[in-house]
């Protein structure tokens, strides 16, 4: 089995990357004449992805008239519009699963830059859900959580990493969730709980870009990877 379909998250408002965010969403800001979002659509096309889910909200009317059906990565692209009011990480990926089917797929955030090979994720998750974790940012010093063989948890067991923003995602990690607006976290809890949540460590380039420092800083270094 390959993986064949992607979610990126795109709905935030960007309250950080404000003024910039104010008239462009921040995946369509442009770092060296290209996109945020294009690093993960030339990335997804090049593993074989054939459909991209884009969650959009805030300005959402941009992301059809700057990125129109994905045909120009030879990718089949379409939005799930969450309404005003983004549905937080978790009630995103529900709203999106009628878009996203019944096998794993891959999640990223659009915002994020790093030289991780997508085609390293595996399409069978051993559990719910595999992510990418990354060395604690200045931002976050103390991560998120353990790394232990390939297994997270919250038992202080392996090295203590930030999620990267970048993982696969089984459906039922969220699909039995009621309610409309909820975070990841408390799945993911609930599954280091189960030794159900997978991981790895990335030792390469990865950068979170969510203000105009952050933003200049990656345009003045080597650009989008």
């Amino acid at each position: 089995m390959t993986l064949r379909r992607a979610l990126i998250f795109a709905a935030g408002r960007g309250e950080r990357m404000r003024p910039l965010s104010d008239a462009t969403p921040k995946p369509l800001l442009r770092v060296n004449g290209k996109m945020l979002i294009e690093h993960h659509l030339e990335k997804l096309a090049a593993i074989g992805i054939d459909e991209v889910v884009i969650n959009t909200s805030h300005l959402a009317e941009q992301f059809p008239a700057a990125l129109g059906d994905g045909a120009r990565w030879g990718l089949r692209i379409h939005y799930s519009y969450e309404g005003p009011q983004p549905l937080e990480t978790g009630g995103g990926i529900k709203h999106a699963l009628p878009l996203l089917g019944a096998a794993p797929f891959i999640a990223v955030s659009a915002d994020i830059v790093s030289d991780y090979d997508y085609a390293r994720l595996p399409a069978e998750p051993a559990g719910l859900a595999h992510l990418v974790m990354v060395p604690n940012p200045d931002f976050h010093p103390r991560g998120d959580f353990w790394l232990d063989g390939g297994r997270l948890n919250e038992d202080g067991a392996g090295e203590r990493l930030t999620f990267g923003n970048i993982g696969v995602y089984r459906p039922e990690l969220v699909a039995g969730e009621t309610g409309t607006h909820f975070k990841l976290l408390p799945m993911y809890q609930r599954a280091m709980r189960e030794g159900r949540l997978g991981g790895e460590r990335h030792h390469g380039y990865w950068r979170n870009i969510g203000t105009p420092q952050q933003l200049a800083e990656l345009a003045a270094s080597t650009g989008t990877r």
